[in-house]
């Protein structure tokens, strides 16, 4: 595996084919897995092993790669660098490559000649071995018998499935000298959990118990074994897998020093004591040790082809790369038990993987004894070295060096106290559940800031994410416990959280980022990447993570991933665009007879807001407009923003961050008048917070007669464009940054979009106004603007991209013209300008082909659009203000002028604010049954008109009411009806519903969806459609000529269940659930027996519980 792993690497890294590779392998078959031999017994096909298929072989130019089969190299002439072969082939070399593996290990009482003439005796290594174990096991004598495994590390339980799950064999042992298996992976309480796993499993184990010899039969047939305490163990057939031996016999025939223990002695090149000889994988010994995982034979083979090609290259040359010590992580599925070991697993111990302490070593580099990539051909002489490297690793036992008592510098002092904390002491985290056969001990330093290693068995999900925390001494950002047992976190780990350099794949050292320049670079199956990367093709235990990170990665390159807009409309948005355009489609309706899946449907909280958009940003026509208004989320809805207590904030336009001293004080007058929070935004602009709904139209026309109009912070359109002073006061300043900004907020104000629009313009490269983080940014030059593009900060930051350089103020407007109502049609829903064009094909510079230099010839039309879209604005405030009929609709009941309070108002420095939410609110399941009097008792009662809904055909519309201290909301659909349910959504205990978009599913359920979190409620009975944990109660309506009448029990009645006063959050609500619940009364959400129910007069009053006899629903 080492050694094909070796040849890609050099193929791929040797652009200039300076290297002709031929390689022998001994064996019959072409390079295989040996990591998955335990699957061979299932399929019994090497085919499915093979590592690269025959057609790889055949695509091979045979000038650069020759493969032989059954062909042993025999003997090594360093001398004469030359190989001869079993098939009397001389070959001969410029550089040879020792990647011969190594053997299985058999006991002292076993030589080769007794195991040659003793039938039964096996060891677990390669397919030959595992066709002659599978053979064995049908013989009669054999087949039905007992196979017992001697040894429990690694290979051992490797071999113990393999013939546990042969249906010839009916029992299967393993003896261990240790006390549990996997002693070198796992520590006692790891290792008990793993052998009672493999007990459950019906194996038996013999812990503490070594092999003395073994009993045969007189025709030299295996019997059984003769254990340490001299009792004989019966059995048909014995695997040993007891360790391994590098094979380096070839090596010492010909001369190259070798370890005493075994191994063909390398440098940190990998160079042996020959000239042009290297040996990689587990036939080397550096610094004394061997290593039989395939992990670090990987490495070996990544340095020596990165040495081979890239020291000397036509850019310049490189350091070449030295050996470190490898990483001894692993992570299987052993037995059926998913086993990991990562970083120091014992540093607990005070051992490292080495089983040992480490030695400081002084390591010689000399340029020389690495490959000369200008020639093939041997050097007559060899050539004086270029440079010499020494690194002495030695340190005073303080760990101190000389520059420290010197007095080390700022960041100095910090890398010793890093290396301070992970030399130190060591503190264990452990978890254990021996009825799911799941162990976990992490190991931290004493600090809890590093994680050192661990060890895993039965749940090693976290074993990539750990792994990197340890790899890059990453200080860790969470409690450590969190790490263990969890935040929470639901669904499968798409890798979202990892780094671009995370190691996935061990086994062959693949990253992340591979897996994703693998999927940009067009693969789209599985095999396909497992083909090109190797990840996954060694243990396998990482294809869950990495088939979800392809899967992602897949999804986010926008491949075999539905991007339909939603199950209304089988398509983009960007197509769905332009039907509507096309068509001259001009309401929901409309679009959904010409392009919608059912032509009935009324659409949903996906689709609804994304046409009311595209239908703004092509006739841009009053979104209050009863066949636009249902269409609309609620901020745009209600044109302000919704706060998460139900009222709203307030946001006027102050273009370029520009006002006067007049408008400063009409809207502290305003904040002063109507209670509200205020605070300048990072947009210079000034929001307040807290208006009621009721109060909203009052606010603005006060606004609106100090000259502000709406600001449009609650649509995806345009915010702001943020301006430094520029030449106006800077006197560094070069353009006028102020007069800029104003213009360009001024012609884009208004206009709907995919997303929401942010711009800057800074009037000097010191960039003040942060230009470079904004969806669109100016910065002056001597000669003109530049102009960048697609940025945004948020929780994916992107650097805006320079776009245009010096270009004249006079075609500034005409650029950004194109590329907004570019992107205004092309993006997909709720993209923002960032990912459009990080996902736009053929990236910025096919967008420059197409805006700058018109290669589609749509320039004039795109800017021929937006001037038509310009000059559609007007006022959506102003229109408001102006209509008694629009005014109506912002009224919080429909059948009374009284005010609700929905959250308590507290104050903090001086301001208004509501009162905190708790970190989690409880579920909640409301249901009618909570109710006191059964609904036979209940009445009609009328509590709103028709008129107060203004219903039409054109869309759904809605209002709330009040009865008793309850808040119900009423809604009607076109051609459907009215119905009613309670105003308050308990996920967040916010009295929203009536706010909120009325949809319908692919199945037609007719539902509510909240507007702050999207719980989308069934209007028929309440339940929640998208999350179980919550339902609501639903009324039934019934319509008299103009009165609509709910059927409704007693208002005290209702009041004990859903009344304001139950439910409204106070900061005791917060405080008590934070504290684990103690005191806060909660209405039955159960549907638990009526007879149970009290009243209660609100949070902590002095009524019963409200828990229907439910003491754990009290909190």
């Amino acid at each position: 595996m080492v050694g094909i792993a070796f040849i890609e690497k050099l193929l791929n890294l040797d652009e200039a084919n300076r290297y002709r590779i031929v390689t022998c392998g001994e064996e019959l078959h072409l390079a295989y897995n040996r990591v998955a031999l335990t699957d061979y017994f299932q399929h019994r096909s090497v085919e499915k092993l093979y590592l690269n298929q025959f057609e790889w072989y055949a695509r091979q130019d045979p000038e650069r790669f020759l493969f032989h089969t059954c062909e042993q190299v025999t003997s090594l002439d360093t001398l004469g660098q030359n190989v001869t072969t079993s098939e009397g082939r001389t070959i001969n070399y410029d550089y040879c490559v020792l990647a011969t593996g190594s053997e299985s290990t058999l006991p002292p009482y076993i030589p080769p000649e007794r195991a040659e003439r003793t039938q039964g005796i096996f060891v677990y290594r390669n397919i030959s071995d595992l066709d002659k174990i599978l053979a064995y096991s049908n013989k009669d004598g054999v087949s039905g018998g007992r196979a017992v495994v001697v040894g429990g590390g690694l290979l051992g339980l490797e071999a113990a499935k393999a013939v546990f799950d042969l249906e010839s064999i009916a029992k299967v042992a393993i003896v261990n000298r240790q006390a549990f298996p996997l002693s070198r992976q796992l520590d006692n309480e790891g290792g008990e959990i793993v052998l009672r796993r493999i007990e459950a499993m019906g194996v038996e184990v013999l812990t503490k118990t070594s092999v003395k010899d073994i009993t045969t039969s007189p025709e030299g047939i295996f019997t059984g074994l003769i254990l340490s305490d001299d009792t004989h163990f019966e059995a048909q057939m014995v695997i040993f897998a007891i360790g391994i031996t590098p094979r380096d016999d070839l090596a010492r025939k010909s001369g190259l020093t070798c370890h005493d223990k075994g191994g063909i002695i390398v440098d940190g090149s990998l160079k042996t004591s020959a000239d042009n000889v290297y040996a990689i994988g587990e036939c080397a010994s550096w610094k004394g040790n061997t290593y039989g995982l395939i992990a670090p034979g990987i490495e070996m083979a990544d340095i020596l082809s990165f040495n081979f090609t890239q020291v000397e290259t036509g850019v310049g040359g490189f350091r070449p790369r030295q050996m470190n010590m490898p990483d001894l992580s692993t992570k299987l599925k052993l037995m059926g038990v998913d086993v990991a070991s990562f970083g120091d697993y014992f540093a607990d111990k005070g051992i490292n993987q080495q089983g040992g302490k480490a030695i400081p070593v002084e390591v010689k580099v000399d340029i020389a004894s690495l490959p000369k990539v200008e020639s093939n051909k041997p050097s007559a002489e060899k050539a004086a070295p270029v440079w010499e490297i020494k690194i002495d690793e030695t340190a005073n036992p303080s760990g101190a060096t000389s520059k420290d008592a010197a007095g080390a510098d700022k960041s100095d002092r910090a890398h010793i106290r890093k290396r301070a904390a992970l030399g130190g002491p060591v503190e264990c985290l452990t978890y254990r559940d021996p009825f799911a056969f799941v162990y976990k001990k992490y190991i931290f330093t004493a600090d809890g800031k590093y994680l050192l290693g661990g060890m895993m068995v039965g749940d090693t999900s976290d074993y990539v994410k750990l792994m990197s925390l340890v790899k890059k001494k990453k200080v860790i950002e969470v409690p450590p416990s969190e790490l263990i047992i969890g935040s929470g976190k639901k669904g499968e780990d798409d890798g979202a959280d990892l780094d671009d350099d995370t190691q996935i794949c061990s086994c062959h050292n693949v990253t992340k980022a591979a897996i994703a320049d693998s999927v940009k670079a067009g693969v789209s199956t599985l095999g396909d990447l497992k083909a090109k990367t190797k990840a996954g093709s060694g243990c396998g235990g990482c294809m869950p993570l990495v088939t979800n990170i392809f899967k992602a990665e897949m999804k986010k390159a926008g491949h075999a991933v539905s991007n339909n807009l939603c199950p209304h409309f089988a398509m983009t948005r960007q197509e769905l665009f332009t039907v509507i355009k096309i068509r001259k489609l001009k309401t929901l309706t409309d679009v959904m007879e010409s392009a919608g899946v059912k032509k009935g449907s009324i659409g949903c909280e996906l689709c609804k807001p994304v046409i009311g958009s595209i239908l703004s940003s092509l006739y841009n026509e009053h979104i209050m407009e009863p066949a636009h208004h249902a269409n609309q989320d609620t901020n745009d809805r209600f044109l302000a923003n919704i706060q998460r207590n139900g009222t709203f904030s307030v946001i006027p336009r102050i273009a370029g961050g520009e006002i006067t001293p007049e408008k400063l004080i009409a809207l502290g007058q305003v904040a002063q008048k109507y209670k509200l929070y205020t605070k300048i935004t990072g947009g210079q602009r000034i929001d307040l917070f807290g208006a009621q709904k009721q109060d909203l139209p009052c606010i603005w026309e006060e606004l609106i007669s100090a000259g502000f109009e709406s600001g449009h912070a609650y649509g995806k359109a345009l915010r702001t464009v943020k301006s430094c002073v520029g030449t106006t006061w800077c006197r560094y300043g070069i353009g006028d940054s102020v007069g800029m900004a104003i213009y360009l907020e001024e012609r884009y104000k208004g206009i709907r979009s995919p997303h929401k629009l942010k711009g800057g313009v800074s009037g000097c490269v010191r960039e003040c106004a942060e230009a470079q983080s904004k969806d669109f940014g100016l910065i002056a030059t001597d000669k003109g603007w530049n102009i960048f593009l697609a940025g945004n900060g948020g929780s994916i930051p992107r650097h805006a991209t320079l776009f245009a350089t010096d270009v004249p103020p006079s075609k500034v407007i005409r650029i950004l013209d194109r590329f907004l109502m570019y992107y205004i049609r092309t993006a997909d829903k709720l993209m923002r300008t960032a990912r459009w064009v990080e996902q736009f094909e053929g990236g910025v510079e096919r967008l420059k082909k197409i805006l700058l230099d018109d290669d589609l010839g749509i320039c004039s039309e795109l800017e021929k659009e937006m001037d038509d879209l310009v000059g559609s604005f007007s006022d959506e405030w102003a229109t408001v203000v102006k209509d008694p009929v629009k005014r109506r609709q912002f009224r919080q009941f429909a059948n009374t002028d009284e005010r609700r309070p929905l959250v308590e108002e507290i104050t903090e420095r001086g301001q208004p604010r509501p009162a905190d939410w708790p970190k989690q609110f409880p579920p909640a399941k409301i249901h009618s049954s909570a109710i006191r009097v059964p609904k036979a008792e209940w009445r009609w009662r009328r509590l709103a008109s028709v008129n107060d809904l203004m219903p039409s055909n054109a869309g759904t519309t809605s209002v709330a009411v009040k009865y008793g201290d309850s808040q119900l909301a009423i809604f009607h659909i076109p051609h459907k009806g009215y119905y009613a349910t309670q105003q308050m959504c308990p996920h967040k205990r916010a009295f929203v519903l009536e706010h909120g978009i009325i949809g319908d599913d692919a199945d037609g359920n007719l539902y509510i969806s909240c507007p702050l979190h999207k719980r989308n409620f069934r209007l028929n009975d309440g339940e929640c459609l998208n999350d179980d944990e919550y339902s609501i109660i639903a009324f039934d309506v019934k319509q008299e000529g103009d009165e609509l009448s709910l059927l409704l029990p007693e208002a005290e009645d209702l009041d004990a269940v859903i009344g304001t006063n139950k439910w409204m959050v106070r900061q005791a609500t917060a405080e008590a659930v934070n504290r684990g619940g103690e005191g806060i009364e909660i209405a039955d959400v159960n549907g638990t027996d009526p007879d149970a129910v009290q009243a209660a007069e609100g949070c902590g009053g002095s009524g019963g519980s409200c828990s229907g006899g439910n003491s754990s629903l009290e909190w």
